[in-house]
C-alpha cells in the first residue's frame, strides 16, 4: 500500500502531465476515443496527428486519448489546449483535417475556425450541423 506522501507525489506528477489550465507549460491534444469516436474514425485521426507531429519534428506536446466527450454527433472530436489559451474543440475530424490542425494550429498558432464547435444560445453550431441544446 502507498503512503500518503507517495500518493501526493503521484498526484503532483499526474497533475503536471494532464493539467488543462492556463498555467500548463506544453500544448496538449486530446482525441475522443470512446466507442462513438472510434466508430466515426477517431483512430485514423489519432494516427494522422501522431504522424504529422513526427514529420514536423514537434516533440514537446502531450497527445492523449479520452473517453466520451459528450457530443457524439460531432465525432471524431479533437481538443487542443495551448499554454495560456482557451481550449479549442475541433469536430467531425478526418485524418486530412487533423494534419492541417497540427500544421496550422499547433505549429503556426492559427485556429482553423471552420473546423471548430461554437455554442450560441444553448445550441451547438458548426459548419456542418445545428443541434438543439
Amino acid at each position: 500500500m502507498k503512503t500518503l506522501q507517495q500518493l501526493e507525489e503521484i498526484r503532483k506528477k499526474t497533475w503536471a502531465r494532464v493539467n488543462q489550465g492556463k498555467d500548463r507549460k506544453n500544448p496538449r491534444i486530446v482525441v475522443g476515443m470512446a466507442t462513438c469516436g472510434i466508430a466515426a474514425g477517431a483512430k485514423s485521426v489519432m494516427e494522422a496527428i501522431l504522424d504529422e507531429l513526427k514529420k514536423l519534428g514537434i516533440e514537446d506536446i502531450v497527445v492523449a486519448q479520452t473517453g466520451c466527450i459528450g457530443i457524439c454527433r460531432l465525432e471524431p472530436v479533437v481538443e487542443i489546449i495551448m499554454p495560456g489559451e482557451e481550449k479549442v474543440t475541433y469536430v467531425k475530424m478526418t485524418a486530412t483535417m487533423a494534419r492541417r490542425v497540427v500544421r496550422e494550429h499547433i505549429k503556426d498558432g492559427k485556429v482553423i475556425d471552420e473546423y471548430t464547435m461554437h455554442v450560441i444560445d444553448g445550441k451547438v453550431l458548426n459548419d456542418y450541423t445545428i443541434i438543439n441544446g
